[in-house]
């Protein structure tokens, strides 16, 4: 007997946050590994996609049990013009995959502004 097993295409939950010298792309991503991001950078835009397969077989004198498992998603994220894009960091730990995003000298330079309502 054969039992498919396909998970719905989640998405993950991701935290953007804005730094003085960097954007934090924060993605929740638990049980993959390193191997299973894919992250790409086309123009303006950045793509995190990820896919994982399992294969899991039990053999007993009467019977075989196999299960299969596919998980995946993809994301796609507009970047500022202030990003330097072939300075982007990704690493992966305890089921977080976090990306660092350096901005331009130029717009470490830009200061906040208050902006009072009337």
């Amino acid at each position: 007997m054969n039992n498919f097993n396909l998970r719905p295409i989640s998405m993950p939950a991701v935290n953007i946050v804005e730094q003085k010298d960097s954007y934090e792309v924060s993605l929740a991503a638990p049980g993959m590994k390193k191997d299973d991001f894919n992250i790409d950078v086309e123009g303006n835009t950045l793509y995190i996609s990820a896919e994982k397969k399992e294969e899991k077989e039990e053999k007993d004198e009467k019977y075989t049990r196999k299960e299969f498992n596919y998980s995946s998603f993809s994301r796609s994220f507009t970047l500022p013009d202030s990003v330097i894009k072939d300075k982007i960091d990704a690493s992966y730990e305890n089921g977080l995959l976090r990306l660092v995003l350096p901005k331009t000298d130029e717009a470490r330079k830009t200061s906040s502004k208050h902006i009072s309502v009337k």
